[in-house]
């Protein structure tokens, strides 16, 4: 085997987080890296496909390491011996695009699978026992709200021994699945491109379920999957629960769910435009619970995301094919 010297060695720019022992491999790979985290800035950067080619001309960089950055474009005229995206689906690089000028593609399947799988937990926790609202009663000093105490509020179901039903049985699936069944709840599947799934149709599943939990990637055969239709067919009382994405499943379709009683709560950690109007029906009600998109926002998904990167670069380079190369057929 062939050891590279440092003049054969790529010079990276990185424009993600970066950390752990994918970096520690990352600077063993390249003759040197330029780490310089789009998430540390204040106020945010976020490179276009034009600001980010005159940033790797500028670097004299030939591999690119990116999470959230366009690599588009000019980008993809530089002379790149590969691009590393942080991400599950490197929807920010045109993969057209460099699969045409011959660029390996790598990407980050399931870097944040744990992440995900805590902030679902967190979420089923806060609508089940009303952990918002009992926040707020002792802030504004109202324990005893409107002349009762917090034992007739906040009185709920224990969650051990319910029936929690997955939409979508990928990387986040499998994760929150074996904490639920930790807590003592059955859990049961549907996701007809898993043969782990235990239902082999939504209905099915949406008859059973006390909680119902979306983890499907958006599709064309998936984008509103859960509607007017779906929520009717749910148990009576039934928690949902999206911290995927908001296009599974009709917003509308939801407030109707919740005010009528149908839906006990909701528990949400994405919304349609990364946003939702402060006077949105859904920011009214006290069963639902909604956090912006930071399912996740951990330390840890940045340390996998780069161990991922970094391991399949080492393959690259030494001539294999990493298993999370995008576009293999730039090998041949």
């Amino acid at each position: 085997m062939t050891t590279r010297t440092d003049a054969d060695k790529p010079k990276a720019l990185v424009t993600a987080a970066f950390r752990g022992e994918g970096l520690k491999t990352l600077r063993r790979l390249c003759a040197e890296v330029v780490l310089d985290p789009w998430i540390d800035h204040r106020p945010l950067r976020l490179y276009n496909s034009e600001q980010l080619a005159e940033r790797v001309r500028d670097e004299g960089a030939n591999l690119l390491i990116v999470e959230a950055d366009s690599v588009k474009g000019p980008v993809l005229d530089l002379s790149l011996v590969a691009i590393g995206s942080c991400r599950g689906d490197p929807n920010n690089v045109d993969i057209p695009a460099a699969t045409a000028k011959g660029i390996p593609v790598l990407r980050a399947p399931g870097r944040n699978a744990n992440a995900v799988a805590e902030i679902s937990i967190a979420l089923l926790f806060a609508v089940d026992r009303g952990v918002v609202r009992a926040d707020r009663d002792v802030r504004e000093g109202q324990i005893y709200r409107d002349g009762t105490i917090p034992y007739q509020r906040f009185r709920a179901w224990e969650l051990a021994g319910r029936t929690v039903g997955l939409v979508g049985l990928g990387a986040v699936g499998h994760a929150f699945r074996w904490r639920l069944e930790g807590l003592g709840m059955r859990v049961i599947s549907y996701d007809p491109y898993s043969p782990d799934a235990s239902h082999d149709s939504l209905e099915s599943l949406l008859a059973e379920a006390d909680v119902v939990s979306m983890h499907a990637a958006v599709t064309p055969e998936t984008e509103g999957m859960i509607g007017a239709k779906q929520f009717a067919a749910m148990k009576e009382g039934a928690i949902f629960l999206n911290s995927a994405r908001a296009q599974l499943h009709d917003t509308d379709a939801l407030v109707i769910a919740l005010q009528s009683g149908k839906l006990r709560g909701a528990g949400l950690d994405h919304f349609v435009g990364e946003s939702l109007p402060v006077d949105h029906p859904l920011c009214a009600m006290d069963n639902v619970v909604l956090t912006p998109h930071i399912g996740g926002a951990t330390y840890d998904t940045e340390v996998m995301h780069s161990k991922l990167v970094a391991e399949g670069l080492a393959t690259l380079l030494s001539g294999g094919r990493p298993d999370n190369l995008v576009n293999p057929e730039v090998l041949s």
